[in-house]
């Protein structure tokens, strides 16, 4: 399952940095997640590392886009044979 950034989220970029798939940017308001490049950082980390960092708890499972770990390990591969 990808992650979302709630409209809690402050902004303050400190996600960003730490996504090794990059797939959070700053929006407008609200910092985002591609659920396309998102695999809760399967393949890389335990756990997630924005959600690790985020000082709002702003950051949660998305419901649009429930995936298996399996499918998340499939998206991880993905998304770094192209690095």
């Amino acid at each position: 399952m990808a992650l979302l950034i709630t409209k809690d989220c402050i902004c303050c970029d400190i996600c960003v940095p730490e996504c090794p798939n990059e797939a959070i940017t700053l929006g407008r308001k609200i910092c985002e997640i591609d659920v396309n490049k998102c695999t809760e950082c399967v393949g890389h980390y335990e756990e997630p590392q924005c959600k690790q960092v985020c000082p709002m708890d702003c950051i949660v499972n998305n419901p649009d886009c429930v995936e298996t770990p399996e499918q998340l390990m499939e998206k991880f591969l993905r998304v770094t044979s192209g690095k």
